[in-house]
């Protein structure tokens, strides 16, 4: 394991392995993480943040949170409402409980049915049973096969070595994956005739590009050219702020930053602040704060 993973590890989860009378306490920790840039939405006239509106898609009216139910589409344009308290019954109990029903060979789950990675660490003295179980997983080539119950959501799972680790890997739901049918490839793709000479060549080609796996020098390009262009418009004074236009006395006491001024303002220019209206004089401008800059973040 990284010592990225070991730096940033924080258990999602805590409960059990139980398989017979085996009981493992272990801790869920994500083996991803999402990355990618936040795009905000802004108005490009004041560079406020746009949001979103839960709106009627018939007269287009907003709709306010206490008259939105949840429905079933039952047939087409017909629903059948379901309440939060139905909707909460039908969740499934949390056991806190990674329950192995069975084990299989590893090659026989198919590709598509691997969603999520997750790493498992043992929890309150469970090392050596948690050894154990990684060590017979491992000479018996065998992965097991588990039901998990994740933040309310009933999952399939299976449990897996990986180096001195335990790994739980979310699977989908048979119903979910679509067969290789759904193509419908031609004769042409699955008996396809191929020369001697032509796949010798694909063959040596392959071997020619073949090398090591190296992780560390994968990256997403879109990322780092859109956080250099960030920087370099930054660095240019291309920042846009939110500037909001002054309305009234009590609107502008929210940018002064010199107390003793917005002290001066509250009262209403009484006492010395009278004479210094009276004279015309004017708030220095210098004291009147900037819009603070919006730093460029990572998503």
């Amino acid at each position: 394991m990284s010592n990225w993973v070991n730096a940033m590890a924080r258990a999602i989860w805590k409960g059990a392995i139980s398989f017979g009378l085996v009981h493992i306490p272990v801790a869920l920790v994500s083996a991803t993480s999402s990355t990618g840039i936040n795009f905000d939405w802004l108005d490009k006239r004041s560079m406020d943040p746009v949001g979103y509106k839960r709106v009627n898609k018939v007269n287009g009216k907003e709709v306010t949170s206490e008259n939105i139910v949840k429905g079933v589409e039952y047939q087409k344009g017909e629903y059948v409402v379901i309440s939060e308290e139905e909707i909460r019954s039908a969740h499934p109990e949390a056991t806190q409980t990674i329950d192995i029903f069975s084990f299989v060979d590893a090659p026989e789950i198919p590709l598509p049915h691997f969603e999520k990675p997750y790493y498992l660490s043992p929890d309150k003295r469970g090392e050596k049973v948690y050894a154990l179980l990684r060590e017979a997983l491992i000479k018996t080539n065998k992965v097991a096969l588990a039901n998990v119950v994740i933040r309310t959501k009933q999952r399939l799972a299976a449990l897996m070595p990986l180096d001195d680790s335990l790994m739980l890997v979310l699977l989908r739901w048979p119903a979910e994956v679509r067969g290789l049918e759904t193509l419908e490839l031609s004769s042409a793709v699955s008996e396809a005739k191929l020369s001697k000479k032509e796949l010798d060549m694909a063959t040596r080609l392959i071997e020619d590009m073949s090398s090591e796996w190296e992780p560390q020098e994968y990256r997403a390009t879109f990322e780092d050219q859109i956080m250099a262009l960030v920087e370099e418009k930054a660095s240019q004074g291309k920042i846009e702020s939110v500037v909001k236009e002054e309305a009234g006395e009590e609107r502008r006491s929210a940018d002064v930053t010199d107390l003793t001024e917005l002290l001066k303002r509250s009262l209403g220019g009484k006492g010395k602040g009278a004479a210094a209206k009276g004279s015309g004089k004017k708030s220095d401008p210098d004291n009147e704060a900037s819009p603070p800059r919006k730093k460029a973040s990572r998503g």
